[in-house]
């Protein structure tokens, strides 16, 4: 049985496993590979451990983001995220992460995030103001436990105006009024509401409820994105469905810093994978992701490739070795990786006892 942080994760039948997709509209950086690398680690450690795992990972190619980048480029928004998709999932397979078994893109569930605004109207978890659909937010930063100053300052980090006509600040679109680039620089649907586009966390909660019904069973995505974004969109599920809770165990995988500043095209310090990846083996990237706990936030530096580099090569030495080291080694790698994806643990095991311990953690980690 998998453990996530000392609780238990029972799995009965398939496993439910959400990833939070990339906004197609840059190449892919280690911060986004870290995400996407882990999510791959605990889905192939569900299998081991003999689970039917079913792994979504969405694209969220409708966003402000993704338009003004577009604009930018002067391409159109589809166009522009198309390319963008193409070059992620180019480093994806680099990197060794499998594909998803479900890969919706949000442009292409708009009428499911319509059906979502229309049952919170309903069920007065949302109201109706010039063409946008409210999701009634006031008390999600309480149940995410963070004062209303930290609260506010992140959702202003993630471009939220919240001067902008809803009725309490931390209401959030579900369904966003269309804007006057509408149909040209950003895309727009008609709606019962007017003409118009899905908010963020809408999309995700769409997705997932469309994909998987009303609860998850591990919903992996980025340290940083745990609010506003993971909080909204599982208080939107919840209060559609009246499932509680909308993911059993997350997985908030720790941010990529340079310096102790958070990798990010705003800060101007991005390390892309195709960078990388032509300079050393995609597997030497992929150990160098995740050998660490996963939860924790950490510091990028050249040197850690070359170390990376050498540790695979000891591990690779050791795999190779004719003597088998001791019957419970194996064992110990399987118990090391359920206890909360404890990497290290298993790799320690893995080069010391080499032979058949080292052969299964190199093929469970996807490293061989």
């Amino acid at each position: 049985m998998l453990r996530l942080e000392g609780r238990p994760v029972p799995v009965v039948g398939r496993a439910r496993v959400y990833v939070c997709g990339i906004t197609p509209y840059d190449t892919t950086h280690l911060g986004h590979a870290a995400t996407f690398v882990w999510g791959d680690v605990a889905a192939r450690v569900l299998r081991h451990a003999g689970v039917d795992v079913e792994v979504c990972r969405n694209v969220t190619d409708v966003d402000d983001v993704l338009d003004a980048a577009a604009a930018r480029a002067g391409s159109r928004f589809d166009s522009f995220a198309a390319v963008q998709q193409f070059r992620f999932d180019r480093d994806m397979a680099a990197l060794g992460v499998r594909r998803p078994t479900h890969e919706p893109r949000a442009h292409n569930f708009v009428p499911q995030v319509e059906a979502l605004a229309a049952a919170l109207l309903d069920a007065g978890a949302a109201y109706e103001r010039g063409g946008t659909v409210w999701f009634r937010g006031a008390e999600v930063t309480s149940w995410s436990g963070l004062d209303a100053t930290t609260a506010r300052a992140l959702a202003r980090e993630f471009g939220e105006d919240l001067a902008d006509g809803r009725d309490h600040w931390a209401d959030v679109a579900v369904w966003r009024a269309a804007g006057p680039g509408a149909g040209t620089t950003e895309p727009a649907w008609p709606s019962p509401w007017g003409d118009g586009r899905p908010g963020w966390h809408a999309e995700c909660a769409a997705m997932a409820l469309t994909t998987f019904g009303p609860a998850l069973d591990l919903h992996v995505g980025g340290a940083d994105l745990r609010y506003p974004h993971h909080a909204y969109e599982a208080a939107i599920a919840q209060a559609v469905t009246g499932v509680r809770p909308f993911a059993r165990a997350w997985m908030h995988v720790g941010v990529v810093q340079v310096g102790g500043e958070k990798m990010a095209k705003s800060a101007g310090n991005l390390v892309l994978v195709g960078d990388v990846v032509e300079r050393y083996p995609p597997a030497v990237l992929r150990l160098l992701l995740i050998d660490r706990p996963w939860a924790r936030p950490w510091d990028f530096e050249p040197a850690a490739l070359d170390r990376a580099a050498a540790r695979l090569e000891r591990l690779y030495t050791a795999a190779a070795r004719t003597k088998e080291g001791s019957p419970s080694a194996g064992r110990a790698v399987t118990v090391a990786l359920s206890a909360n994806l404890d990497v290290p643990a298993a790799l320690a095991v893995a080069e010391t006892d080499g032979g058949e311990a080292a052969r299964l953690a190199l093929s469970v980690l996807g490293l061989s």
